[in-house]
């Protein structure tokens, strides 16, 4: 065989060699590689717990403060005039309704003359019984006549208590037939009109007293033991602009229908609000403890929000929350623990059970430190 020959089958040699090794031998490298190139390299966070600025969103209708129904206290007389209609704003005392009163002043100037006469009848029967006793004590009248004038005197101070009775009852009827405000406030419904007959009870307006509304704010029973009275809160509606109010009262009793409680909140005077409107109030409960995480943590999964919750051998799963209130990159969420750590930048590429390489944290340059004594460097 020549030189070239044995060249030739040698180079085929090594080249069948290096084939054999790239398709068998290199197997378990090759899994290997394979394996760490499905994991996702991302950054993580950890749950906190601090003190977060908290609302409390509640919504409702709004209503009078105090509604007051002004009724008429006497009966069988027509309204001749009346006064004011719905939306005004009326003082306390002042006339709403005149009624017919002719026949009340007849019988007042009837009665006041019945007082003067009674008040006669009781100074000359006083006078009588002052004499009587005088000639009692002298002797010259018998005790059956003392007694006769003394019931006279009697019964005259009787009927002028009576007459003067009479005429207190018509003087408290004749007021009553100018009916008027019991309360200071905004008049919000009308249903009298001049002519009619007015019966005793009738209900002739309703009005809000003071002009002071409030919103029946209803807070789902899991929040209501952080709304206390007090708290400020926003309120906002579609047809009017946003006002402040007060939290006035928080009712004791939750709905188990709804399973919602009631914060009754007093709005500010200058609201643009009407009784009947619906209204939302962001209510302002102060600093709670929250559990927060970055915003970029949490990605949604069928519609609802949520974290990849970092497990054992950096597994992954998928943790719904609820989220919360905002503060700078951070949002309080529910439904998680301190702790935890969390998928920030990736999480929107994972799926559940998803293995996952974290990143070491990105630490500001420092300055190079001096090389320790003895130590040379290299």
């Amino acid at each position: 065989m020549s030189m070239t020959t044995r060249t030739a089958a040698a180079l085929c040699a090594v080249a069948l060699s290096a084939l054999l090794a790239s398709c068998g031998g290199g197997g378990e490298e090759k899994k290997a590689d394979t394996t760490a190139g499905a994991r996702q390299t991302v950054t993580a966070a950890t749950v906190a717990s601090i003190n977060l600025s908290r609302t409390v969103s509640a919504s409702g209708s709004v209503s009078a403060w105090e509604e007051v129904p002004v009724a008429a206290e006497t009966g069988g007389l027509t309204a001749v005039a009346v006064y004011v209609d719905e939306g005004s704003y009326v003082r306390q005392g002042q006339p709403l309704v005149q009624m017919n009163d002719v026949l009340l002043r007849a019988q007042l100037r009837q009665q006041q003359a019945q007082v003067q006469q009674a008040e006669a009848n009781v100074a000359r029967d006083d006078a009588a019984l002052t004499r009587a006793q005088q000639l009692k004590e002298r002797g010259f009248l018998s005790q059956a006549s003392l007694d006769t004038a003394l019931a006279n005197q009697r019964s005259s101070n009787a009927n002028l208590a009576a007459a003067r009775a009479a005429l207190s009852e018509t003087q408290t009827r004749l007021s009553q037939s100018t009916i008027r405000a019991p309360v200071a406030g905004l008049i919000t419904s009308r249903s009298v009109t001049k002519g009619q007959i007015i019966a005793a009870g009738t209900e002739l307006f309703r009005m809000v007293r003071d002009g002071r509304l409030e919103l029946d704010a209803q807070v789902p029973e899991t929040e209501l033991a952080l709304v206390r009275a007090g708290q400020s809160a926003t309120v906002t509606s579609s047809e009017a602009a946003p006002t402040t109010g007060t939290v006035r009262i928080v009712t004791p009793q939750v709905d188990p229908a709804t399973r919602l409680g009631l914060a009754r909140i007093s709005l500010a005077p200058a609201a643009q609000l009407r009784p009947g409107m619906f209204a939302r109030a962001e209510i302002a409960v102060g600093d709670q403890p929250a559990l927060v995480v970055p915003g970029a943590a949490i990605v949604y999964r069928e519609g609802k929000p949520g974290v990849y919750v970092i497990g054992q051998g950096e597994a992954v799963r998928f943790a719904p929350v609820t989220t919360g209130a905002r503060t700078g990159d951070q949002v309080a969420v529910q439904g998680l623990q301190a702790g935890q750590r969390v998928v920030v930048q990736g999480a929107g590429f994972l799926g559940e059970g998803d293995h996952v390489t974290v990143a070491p944290a990105t630490a500001a340059p420092a300055a190079a430190a001096p090389a320790p004594a003895g130590q040379a460097a290299r």
